[in-house]
Order: C-alpha cells, then structure tokens, then sequence
C-alpha cells in the first residue's frame, strides 16, 4: 500500500501554532486545502476579518494570509466538517501546565488534547494520519493512539505522527520558510512509516530533504522537551553568571562575547537578561522536571528544576536592584515599565518577566505605568489579574495604569523599565524623556538594549543588568 496523498488538511487549533503554521502550509502547498477550525468564534473572525486584523502578531504573517486566504486556506468554526473532510488532521491545541489535581504545577493539562482526540474519533467516517503538534509529554500519542482505536467506526484507520514546533515567536515565519529540521516521529511499523511519508511529502513542497528528520514516535516527543529546556538552560546559566557580573565589576556582554566564540559553545541564546519568559520555556522543563519524577529519576528532576528556579531568582533580584537603587523603597514613586510582552517582536504575554516585575513593584506600593507597542490593554488587565488572583480590578488600577506612548508613560517618572527589547526604545529620544522625569531621573535595562553611556551623558542613572559598578 502506497502512502496516501494528502490533499487536504485540516488543523484544529488556530492558536500561536496551528495558524503560522498552517498558513505557511497552504502557501507553499497551492495543491492542498487547508482548513483551520476552533471552537473560539471570536478568534476565528479575526483570522477572516476584512482588514486582516489577525489575532497574532508575527512579522510577516499577514502576507502569508493575504495570498492564501479564501484560496486554498480557510478558517472556520465547523471542527465537524473539517475532520469528515482531511486526509490529515493537525491536533494543536493548548497544553497548560496543570492548576489542580496530580502533577499540578508540574504536568501538562492533556484535557483539550484528548477532547480533540474523541471528537475526531466521534466524527471521522473514513481513515485519518492524525499529527500531534501540541507540547506534549512523551506517550501523549500513545493515549490519542487509544481512544481513536476504542471509539473508531468499522473500516477506520488511524495512523498517529509527532511533528513538534521548534518556532521562536517573533521569528515564526522565518522559522517556517526555512527551519533547521522538520522532525516527524512515527511508529516503526509499516502503516506508521508510510503515514510518516505522506507528511515528508507535505513538507517536502519547500522543506530540504536532509532538513526533515523521521524517527520514533516517542523520540519525536521527547525532542520537543529537551530542545527547549537545553535553550532555557543556556539563558539561565548566563544570567545566573550576570549576577556574578554586577558583585565583581565584570561585563556580562563581554563574558558572553568571549564564551561565545568558543566553536563548542557558540554564541545563540548567551544573552543576560531580567529573565526568559513565552508559552513554552517553562511549561516544557516543568514537564520534563513531572517526568523524571514519574520515572524516579529525582536527582534529574533537581536538575532541570533548577532551571527555573534561576529565572525566577533573576526577576526578583532585578525587582530588589530597582528598590535598592532607588534609595531602598519605591513606596508611591512612578515607575514607568516599558514593555510587556515576553519577547519582542510579538504580542504574546505568557509567563512575561514584566508580569512578575510588576507585581513585585505593587507589592512595594509603587505607581506603574505600562506601555507595550502591541499588547493590548484588555490582555495587560487580565494577566495582572490573574497574578494576582483575589484583588478586583479597581484595586490594581488604583496603583497600576497604561499609556499609549513610550513618552507617555515616562512623563513624571523616576524610573524606567525596560522589560521588553523593543526597538523603539532603543530609539526613543532620551534627551527628551529626561526632561519629563523627576530628578534623579533612572533607567534600569532589563534587556541590554540601550547605550548606557549616552544617557549617563544626558544626565540618567543608568543599572544595567549583569554590569557591576567597579572598575
């Protein structure tokens, strides 16, 4: 039996994930259908809105749904019809780590997963290679492999594949144009090699063949995990070396430069920082740490835990670096934190360093002023909220408020922020912005971003993160 040819796809999940990628997807495959389907209406009518008002910020995303939208890709509500119809269906849907219950804190929240599962295995009349593209714990597929063997109707076949994102946020289109790998993992059997085959031959249309990777199932998932606790690891390791940096009088940007040249090391993710942040980092280890633990490997367990624990120890460093400085209390002074997205160059606000800076500086009883370039109010509001279970809205408000402007928000300050390396602040004009500022007028760079030396010339108290003061 030769591999089926897919001709059509269907994708259930429009989120950070399933919508790039499936719309690269129908881009580069003009012979596919592409449908992408979710239960959120309101999401779905931005994917389909008139002035292509996406509901994701990514650098170049909109070309790509410009020139596919309405052609051979389709956004909809109907999950129903979207399953009856591929050849292939994307499961990618959200994977949080557990609130309650066993694994909590730790384990991924698989619940949407398996209701995606079901209702695939509830509506499909005719056989389907269902592809695992969420984060998921190793024999996640195993569990999807079955609920759709128990529940499919006769003559029904499901053949399941592992073909983990390896995305950066900001970057994601890059990333899908022209990744480092596509990894498909598949089960070593016949059927499982030949579905294997037919997604390669998706990819295939724009994707080097020694660029796309087929190995086992359980190796595919497992790769995902430890891809991005390596990269965590790497952030935390130098920012744990930035703290040494600021008690020796050394440079974190010139450590990293000269580790970086080393071949061995090389110089990607070596840049210091008040902390990683986005959907997955955390997510991941914390899933990895729930595994080891669930395979007695405690001192593995330790280890990766580890790698949290630093980025949360550099937040609250950074957060005391900044009542320190400012002569050991920020109780009713301005501080203006600029940036609040995780990363620059998208909107996303998962697991942000700004969220927790912030909510340490209500703690101190400070007044924030926030301004992010493309995070919108409503999402700023409801992640403080929610770090801050229990205190009305009207609370945090009284203390905490958003401008539309970098300038804006610095009006009256004695402090600024920056949280997230937008260009823009690096752009801004300083000479300007100090002249706004109660004096002292200081600036605390959370992201190495700007020229301490200039605003030291036009008057700032400058901290920068992993620079000590000694000479």
């Amino acid at each position: 039996m030769a591999p089926v040819k897919v001709t059509k796809i269907c994708c259930i999940g429009a989120g950070y994930v399933g919508g790039p990628t499936c719309a690269v997807i129908a881009l580069k495959c003009p012979d596919i259908t592409v449908t992408i389907v979710d239960l959120n209406k309101a999401r779905v009518d931005a994917w389909n809105s008139e002035d292509f008002d996406l509901p994701i910020y990514e650098p170049g995303l909109e070309d790509v749904v410009r020139q596919c939208r309405g052609r051979n890709l389709f956004f909809s509500t109907d999950v129903d019809k979207g399953i009856l119809e591929a050849d292939l269906i994307f499961v990618s849907v959200n994977t949080p780590t557990k609130k309650s219950g066993v694994g909590a804190g730790f384990a991924a929240d698989l619940n949407y997963v398996e209701l995606a599962t079901r209702r695939i295995a509830a509506i499909a009349t005719s056989s389907k290679i269902v592809v695992e593209k969420s984060t998921v714990p190793c024999r996640t597929a195993e569990s999807m492999r079955t609920i759709l063997e128990a529940n499919s109707k006769p003559g029904c076949r499901f053949d399941i594949l592992s073909n983990p994102e390896f995305l950066a946020e900001g970057t994601a289109i890059t990333d899908l144009f022209s990744p480092d790998r596509v990894l498909i993992g598949s089960l070593q059997t016949k059927e499982g090699k030949e579905a294997c085959q037919s997604l390669k031959d998706v990819y295939g249309h724009w994707v080097p063949t020694d660029r796309i990777l087929t190995v086992g199932l359980w190796s595919s998932e497992l790769s995902k995990l430890a891809a991005n606790a390596m990269l965590a690891q790497r952030i935390s390791s130098i920012n744990a070396l930035s703290a040494i940096c600021e008690a020796t009088g050394a440079n974190i940007d010139e450590v990293a430069n000269a580790v970086g040249k080393d071949s061995r090391v090389g110089p990607k993710f070596l840049r210091a920082s008040v902390g990683f942040g986005g959907s997955c980092f955390q997510k991941d280890i914390l899933n990895l740490v729930y595994l080891s633990e669930s395979l007695h490997l405690p001192e593995v367990a330790a280890y990766w835990r580890q790698v949290v624990d630093m980025n949360e120890y550099q937040k609250r460093r950074f957060s005391k670096r900044v009542v320190d400085t400012l002569f050991n209390t920020i109780t009713g002074k301005k501080i203006a934190v600029l940036g609040f997205a995780f990363k620059a160059d998208t909107g996303d606000t998962r697991e942000s360093a700004a969220i927790t800076l912030i909510k340490n500086f209500q703690a101190e009883r400070a007044l924030v002023t926030i301004y992010d370039p493309q995070v919108l109010q409503s999402q700023i509001w409801s992640d403080l909220m929610e770090a801050s279970p229990g205190v009305p809205l009207e609370t945090i408000k009284r203390q905490v408020s958003i401008a539309n402007s970098a300038l804006e928000a610095c009006r009256d300050a004695e402090a600024i922020v920056i949280a997230t390396e937008w260009k823009e602040f690096r752009t801004i004009d300083w000479a300007d912005v100090y002249t706004r500022m109660t004096k002292p007028a200081f600036v605390f760079d959370g992201r190495l971003l700007v020229d301490a030396e200039k605003l030291r010339e036009i008057g700032f108290k400058v901290t920068v993160i992993g620079r000590g003061e000694r000479l």
